[in-house]
């Protein structure tokens, strides 16, 4: 049997760190799914490293991949998909409310109906399709509109306690965050709200920012 583990992030780097834990760990990227903001714009195909030329950076190490390819003496696909796992695959797509995102994984498909506006495939209804409660589910979604990521793992039955501490270590506190949301007036994730802007997601992180 197994089970899927699910946790929300302030932002794709924290996802990024539980996502490479888990690798670290065993768990097959197949098994991984991520879903990250990029309402700042942080992710691009062709992601720009103070230089005026674009070069492929898919494991976002600020490398250009064509060069640790050619030094591991393997083709650019073959070191990526070695060293990077699961975001390797990332991919760019917009869900309504949400606004653009970045995810991989087999709930991709699921996103891709929501980017189509089809109510089957709702951020909502793929968070729940991962094993999302749907209270929690409205959360997330608010979360990733608000420039967050969230991280769902399928993983064997007795290995779930053991890993869901793993992608403890830099989630949200799922309660605090939703008193937080609703003390400033919010009630449930509403997919005709106007997705964050940059702006919005930089002060919204400044608010939950680590000490």
């Amino acid at each position: 049997m197994t089970a899927t583990i699910s946790r929300l992030y302030n932002d794709y780097a924290d996802a990024r760190e539980a996502v490479r834990n888990l690798e670290a760990v065993g768990v097959e990227h197949n098994d991984i799914n991520i879903i990250a903001s990029n309402a700042d714009n942080w992710y691009s195909s062709d992601r720009k490293e103070d230089t005026k030329e674009p070069f492929p950076d898919r494991d976002l190490d600020g490398k250009d991949d064509r060069a640790e390819a050619a030094g591991a003496g393997a083709g650019v696909g073959a070191a990526v998909g070695g060293t990077a796992g699961l975001l390797a695959g990332l991919g760019l797509m917009a869900i309504p409310g949400v606004g653009p995102v970045v995810a991989a994984g087999w709930l991709v498909s699921t996103l891709a109906g929501a980017a189509a506006g089809g109510a089957a495939g709702s951020v909502v209804g793929a968070l729940t399709q991962a094993g999302v409660s749907k209270e929690d589910a409205d959360i997330y979604a608010e979360g990733l509109r608000r420039g967050g990521a969230v991280v769902s793992a399928r993983v064997p039955d007795a290995d779930a306690l053991r890993l869901q501490a793993i992608m403890d270590r830099s989630a949200v506190n799922v309660r605090e965050r939703a008193a937080a949301y609703r003390q400033a007036g919010w009630q449930s994730f509403n997919a005709k709200e106007t997705p964050y802007t940059a702006d919005q997601v930089r002060k919204e992180r400044e608010l939950y920012m680590r000490r």
